[in-house]
Parts: structure tokens; C-alpha cells; sequence
């Protein structure tokens, strides 16, 4: 999705839970005051529409946001952080959000759209909880560069977690890392850490979502007053929320210094809309400076499981098209060729696009036309 031409948002990171109460929110807001605090241009977009908390969370009770026609305006906190919530549109906060899924979904969309971010190193989004219709959104509608987990040490939580992290790779995003909260206390007498689980399920986790542990919280009151400017933070916690937020720029920042080989599926010169189907597929070789140099092979055709496995042979990491079913995705992915859908236009285009960071996958399959059955394959 377009963002509005006077906004330029360098990197996208989403904040997510498989449900709520696990400090998502709180997560987002500390991300944020440790990436302020390091000098970086940081907002915040609160897109957990039914449970907005992020106002509350950053003392912006009683402030709301300025609108136009075709703007609106966030509102900044005394430490220079922009945000934007639906708690800042409406006047009673206390309120419920009686909407239905495509409404909450519009909002969504308004906030990166309508909202005069301007110029921002990272904007971070506390993303709805869950695998809804709303989270769906917020992943096909934000260039997301990166997606922190958040979850706390109980299986049934891990459990529902493990639905969000299947659900964002399924949608080709990236996921830094897991942050345990709640991991334990400290006892307030010898400063020991009591664990109230079993640390080895969080390492069996880890191990069989593949993603690393980037940082682990523990129960604590200072935390929300951290947040709320009522003390200052002791040296353990801001060593963990600094060891915390360098991953994430890390991660989000990191370049690899190999080449790299992209397929575009194919229509004369646009995107083809059914990757099996295509003419062609557009070969771009990319160098460490971003120089493109390409080739067209035809289609050798669309035989069950071949593509991914004719693409691999061509030393192909990425494939780009308009449309393709899951199994196909699947089996591309299963080969370690990354795929983006939902691409329209120029196939030089959107390959520049990719290199500019500026083209997403959609996630869009192919459902609705006569090759259903074949894209599937």
C-alpha cells in the first residue's frame, strides 16, 4: 500500500502477540523510548484498535489528535515520540469500539495513509493480538521490515504465540526474535531471579519455531513506571532493554554481502498474474552495489513441484509474481527461495521497488480464477 507521498518512514517494525496481556504494548512503548533515547526519529502506531493502550501507556490521557479533511495530525510526547491511536480521535476513551471486522480494518489502513508521520527512522506497530482479520491487514498493508514476538513463559501461551509466528512467515515477513515478559521475578531482598516455569520449554519453543530469544523481562512494577516517567530505570533493566533494541536495529539494518538472483514471473515486460502460467521468468542478477543485470528463460512448463526446483537450479533466491497458491509458495520455500506476491506493473520496476525496500509480499493466492487447482501445485 502507498504511503502518503509527504511521509518517509525508513523502517517498519511490528510488535506482535498470538493473544493479549502478554506486555505487547509495553514492549512497543519501550522499544520506542530506547530507540528515542538513542537519537532516532520514533512512532508509534497503535493499531490494536478494540484494545488501544498505547496513550494510556505514554501518559497522553486528555490529548487528542488534530484532523482535516485528509490529514491527521499525531500527537508527540514531551520526548519528541509520535503516535497515533484511535484513543486520540475519539472522547471518551473508556468507551468500547463496537465495530465490525472491514470497519476496524479501514482504520488500520487511515493510519499509515492519512497520518502526517513525516520523516521517521522507525515507526513501530503494536499490532492486534491474535490471527484475525485485523492482524491480516496490518501485515498486507505496512512494509513491515521485521516482527517482534512477544509471549510470556506458560505453554498454552506459547501455544497460541506459535499461530502468530506461523501466520507471519506464511505472509514471507521476517521475525526478529521472541521477547519472553514476565520470564521471572526478582527478589527484592537478595536480588535473586525466581522462575515460576521451566526454563527448558522456552528453549524447546525457540528450537521448534526456529527463531532466536532476543530478550527476557521479568515481572516487575518499575517497568510501567519506567514508562510512565514516575522513576528512572535501574542499570539491569536498561542494560536488557539496551541489548534489546541494538538486535532489532541489527537485524532490520543488516545487509548481506552476497549476490543475489531474482525471478520474476513473467509477461512480455510486466508481472505475470499466475507465476505456472507465465511466458517467462525474468532472471535479475544483483551485485553487492545494487547493479541489475538480466535475462529472460522461458517457461519449461507447469509440471507439479517442478518450478521451485528449476528455479533453485538457476541459483534463484527470490521469486516474484502475482499470484500463487499456497503449496506452490510452500514448496518454493521449502527450496530456500523467498517469495513475494502480489506484485503489478513493470517487472524492471518492481524489482527496483524490492532493492528500495518499497515492495512487500501481499500473501495473495490464487483462489478465484480457472487455474485454481494448478497454482496449488
Amino acid at each position: 500500500m502507498e504511503n502518503n507521498p509527504s511521509n518517509n518512514i525508513k523502517k517498519v517494525i511490528g510488535v506482535m502477540s498470538g493473544k493479549g496481556g502478554v506486555g505487547k504494548s509495553t514492549i512497543s512503548v519501550l522499544l520506542a523510548k530506547e530507540l528515542n533515547k538513542k537519537g532516532y526519529k520514533v512512532g508509534i502506531l497503535d493499531a490494536d484498535i478494540t484494545g488501544p493502550s498505547i496513550p494510556k501507556l505514554l501518559n497522553l490521557g486528555g490529548k487528542r489528535a488534530e484532523t482535516s479533511e485528509e490529514n491527521i495530525w499525531p500527537v508527540t510526547t514531551e520526548d519528541g515520540i509520535k503516535v497515533m491511536s484511535l484513543n486520540l480521535l475519539i472522547e471518551d476513551e473508556e468507551q468500547p469500539v463496537i465495530w465490525r471486522g472491514p470497519m476496524i480494518a479501514n482504520t488500520v489502513k487511515q493510519f499509515w495513509t492519512n497520518v502526517l508521520w513525516e520523516e521517521l527512522d522507525y515507526l513501530i506497530i503494536d499490532m492486534p493480538p491474535g490471527t484475525s482479520d485485523v492482524a491480516l491487514t496490518a501485515m498486507q498493508s505496512f512494509p513491515i521490515d521485521g516482527i517482534v514476538m512477544v509471549s510470556i513463559p506458560q505453554d498454552l501461551v506459547s501455544m497460541i504465540v506459535a499461530k502468530a509466528i506461523n501466520m507471519t512467515k506464511k505472509m514471507n515477513i521476517k521475525i526478529i526474535g521472541l521477547v519472553e515478559n514476565m520470564s521471572y521475578i526478582v527478589c527484592p531482598n537478595c536480588e535473586k531471579e525466581i522462575r515460576f516455569f521451566d526454563n527448558s520449554n522456552t528453549q524447546e519453543f525457540l528450537n521448534k519455531m526456529n527463531i532466536q530469544l532476543i530478550g527476557e523481562l521479568p515481572m516487575s512494577k518499575e517497568i510501567i513506571d519506567v514508562i510512565n516517567n514516575k522513576s528512572s530505570i535501574s542499570k539491569v533493566l536498561d542494560d536488557k532493554f539496551k541489548a534489546l533494541t541494538e538486535k532489532v536495529i541489527e537485524f532490520v539494518n543488516f545487509k548481506e554481502d552476497v549476490n543475489m538472483k531474482i525471478a520474476v514471473a513473467s509477461e512480455e515486460k510486466n508481472v505475470s498474474g499466475h507465476f505456472g502460467f507465465c511466458e517467462g521468468f525474468t532472471i535479475y542478477d544483483v551485485n553487492e552495489a545494487k547493479e541489475l543485470k538480466k535475462e529472460f528463460v522461458k517457461n519449461p512448463g507447469h509440471k507439479p513441484g517442478y518450478l521451485p526446483v528449476f528455479l533453485k537450479e538457476l541459483n534463484v533466491n527470490l521469486i516474484i509474481a502475482g499470484g500463487m497458491g499456497e503449496t506452490a509458495q510452500n514448496l518454493f520455500n521449502e527450496n530456500g527461495i523467498e517469495v513475494v506476491v502480489g506484485a503489478q506493473g513493470l517487472c524492471d520496476d518492481v524489482v527496483q521497488k524490492y532493492m528500495d525496500g518499497e515492495l512487500k509480499s501481499t500473501g495473495s493466492v490464487c483462489t478465484q480464477h480457472e487455474h485454481e487447482g494448478h497454482c496449488n501445485e
